[in-house]
């Protein structure tokens, strides 16, 4: 059965009902998906505090919907909804009309000003890309102009930041900004102290979807940051230099000098939502109200999801949260039913939403979360906390743009973040310039081209020696375990060539067992000296990880036939080459870097490595990521490959690139 489908809105529940609706009519030409947003991007909206306050980059939070849809049946549409005809099944934009079958809402909300007077007129919202970089540029210009100010008293009514609203939004870019303060107070020169950061809500507690216990934790942290918290307090009126407030219904209006108000402090439906809202049966700031299918009780046919949606589920006081959570399983609802619907085959389920809890960041170091299931929810301390904001995030990331979009929220994350404002501190920030690895990595492609080299001196590829060069080596072992009844005499011949090589592989007399740990017959971990330990350097002590079933394949497979060790002799020769001058040139770094590795550990597990040679496995770790782009090829290769391979059509619908 043809069918189409609008989807208006790109946000959390967007993105996905298109992507799962793309992936069940893959294979089905008579489907047409489109999607309708006004911005080209995808906005991770949890995270705009992060911008906002210059923790990370602005396009952290940008997610290319062109990326996202690459290879899938989705047409995505930059345009403006302003209307809608249900009767004719019309969505009306600003630059075309879009006919449909089926319409999923899912606009999203805009902040709400409850009247306040010179609200929306002066305060800055952050509720959009837009918004956290407006506030990001904000500050800097703030600062700029205030370490020039003399009068004191103008220059504390400068730096004074109000925060109206205490929920999630609110508290996370409080927790920021006080954050950022020290860092911008140094970087300007300005006393930490002329700078005011308050926090107003009406409610007498912060975030009060979570416990008392949590807010309270919530509270202690911001107060200790510097953050003022004017709790209990309602916001009357805002200008272009003041906030009014007042304490209790009865009190004195207080007016307070500051430059900037950030408007946390609630939201409403989007204004194509509002308006559909006006024909649709809605309450609650233009919510629509669903059944338990998700589509509007007056029109079978308009889906509802997301922050657009009032639905209560059967035994629940209240209507499901606009959060995260809810638009990614209301967006999986919607796309189950549509394609029932479509189909003509299975059947509509009904929603029947179960969160696992809520998490809030207090600037990048620190959080507080409550999570697991309906019937059983714990507290989490602010280092799970703030590991689990993460992860969730990552899981979300693996959903929308896969790989590519992990590494880059880690990079942004992790490691590229500046002045520790991290949960793990500053420990994996890339730091090091990436020249001072470049006489590393030329060394160690030195060293890999000289074993490479040395095995062509000594036959490798005209006679067969694996069988030498693996049973010398376990000889050698077994001698000092007291394995091997023989062991010194097959030590003292067969195992002088694997000594010269890459491996290390240890060839003198008998010595002392320091770790000979069975695990579960699975593997065995060998830690030998080839001398007493009194005497012993570290070039006498040598490591194997000997597993049976390696073994076996060896003597089965490896050394089954001359010709088939000299094809495995050749492939080590010709990869050790290879790898060397890779290294040394600076060409393909990465995967040269990673086959050194994976050299490594294969003579780790056969005949075992000296420890004077284990600095060749922490130099592979070390120029594994983009060591060659400094005084390498890779700085004029990896431009063009990378470009070249992001076009790939398989490639850039599975997201294996990174940008």
């Amino acid at each position: 059965m043809a069918a189409k489908i609008v989807i208006v809105g790109a946000g959390y529940a967007g993105i996905l009902t298109a992507k799962k609706l793309a992936k069940r009519f893959k294979k089905d030409d008579s489907v047409f998906i489109t999607l309708i947003d006004k911005n080209p991007f995808h906005t991770m909206l949890t995270e705009l505090h992060e911008v906002a306050a210059c923790r990370v980059d602005e396009e952290s939070i940008r997610v290319s919907l062109k990326k996202v849809f690459a290879g899938r049946k989705v047409d995505v549409r930059l345009d403006t909804i302003t209307s809608i005809d249900f009767s004719n099944k019309k969505a009306v934009g600003e630059h075309e009309t879009y006919d449909y079958d089926y319409l999923v809402l899912c606009a999203g909300s805009k902040p709400t000003f409850f009247g306040i007077p010179g609200a929306q007129e002066y305060a800055y919202t952050l509720w959009s890309y837009d918004d956290a970089v407006k506030i990001r540029h904000r500050l800097t210009e703030i600062f700029t102009e205030a370490c020039r100010i003399a009068d004191s008293e103008e220059r504390r009514k400068l730096l004074s930041f109000y925060i109206v609203g205490a929920g999630f939004t609110g508290v996370e870019m409080a927790g920021e900004l006080a954050e950022y303060m020290p860092i911008l107070c140094e970087k300007y020169e300005i006393d930490r102290r002329d700078v005011n950061i308050c926090l107003v809500d009406t409610l007498d507690r912060t975030i009060t979807n979570l416990p008392t216990e949590l807010s309270a934790k919530a509270e202690r942290r911001l107060r200790k940051m510097g953050v003022n918290l004017l709790l209990g307090t309602s916001v009357v009126g805002i200008g272009p230099d003041y906030i009014e407030t007042m304490a209790g219904d009865n009190a004195e209006v207080v007016r307070r000098g500051t430059s900037t108000v950030i408007w946390c402090a609630g939201i409403e439906s989007a204004d194509i939502t509002a308006e559909a809202a006006k024909e649709l049966d809605s309450a609650g700031r233009g919510r629509i109200k669903v059944d338990g299918s998700l589509r509007s009780v007056d029109y079978r046919d308009v889906f509802v999801i997301g922050d657009n949606m009032l639905y209560t589920p059967p035994g629940e006081e209240h209507p499901v949260p606009q959060v995260v959570e809810n638009c990614e399983h209301s967006a999986d609802v919607a796309a189950h039913n549509l394609t029932c619907l479509i189909r003509g085959s299975g059947e509509l389920i009904e929603y029947k939403p179960k969160f696992h809890g809520f998490m809030v960041s207090i600037g990048g170091r620190y959080g507080v979360a409550r999570v697991g299931f309906p019937k059983r929810m714990f507290n989490l301390p602010s280092f799970l906390a703030m590991l689990a904001k993460h992860f969730i995030n990552i899981i979300y990331f693996v959903q929308v743009l896969g790989w590519t979009k992990v590494w880059g929220y880690c990079k942004h994350e992790f490691f590229t973040i500046r002045n520790r404002r991290s949960f793990v501190g500053g420990h994996f920030s890339n730091r090091t310039p990436s020249f001072l690895l470049v006489p590393l990595r030329v060394w160690l492609g030195a060293v890999w081209v000289y074993e490479g080299v040395m095995k062509l001196v000594e036959g490798w590829l005209k006679s067969p020696k694996l069988e030498g060069f693996f049973g010398g080596a376990t000889a050698w072992y077994n001698s000092i375990l007291g394995t091997g009844a023989d062991g010194v005499t097959q030590a003292t011949t067969a195992a002088t060539d694997a000594v010269t090589s890459a491996t290390g592989a240890v060839a003198d007399a008998v010595g002392t067992t320091i770790i000979n740990w069975d695990i579960l017959g699975l593997f065995r971990i060998i830690f030998v000296s080839g001398k007493e330990l009194a005497s012993s350097t570290i070039s006498d002590y040598a490591f194997k990880i000997d597993i049976p079933l390696l073994n076996r394949f060896i003597d089965s497979v490896v050394l089954s036939s001359d010709g088939m060790q000299l094809f495995m002799q050749g492939f080590i020769v010709i990869a050790e080459i290879l790898i060397g001058l890779a290294l040394i040139g600076g060409l393909l770094t990465t995967p040269a870097a990673a086959f050194s590795l994976i050299l490594q550990l294969m003579f780790v597990c056969t005949t075992g490595l000296y420890l004077s040679t284990f600095w060749m496995v922490f130099a592979g770790i070390a120029v594994l990521i983009a060591a060659g782009r400094i005084f390498g090829l890779d700085y004029y290769a990896m431009p063009a490959l990378k470009e070249g391979w992001k076009r790939l059509p398989l490639i850039r619908k599975l997201y294996l690139y990174n940008d």
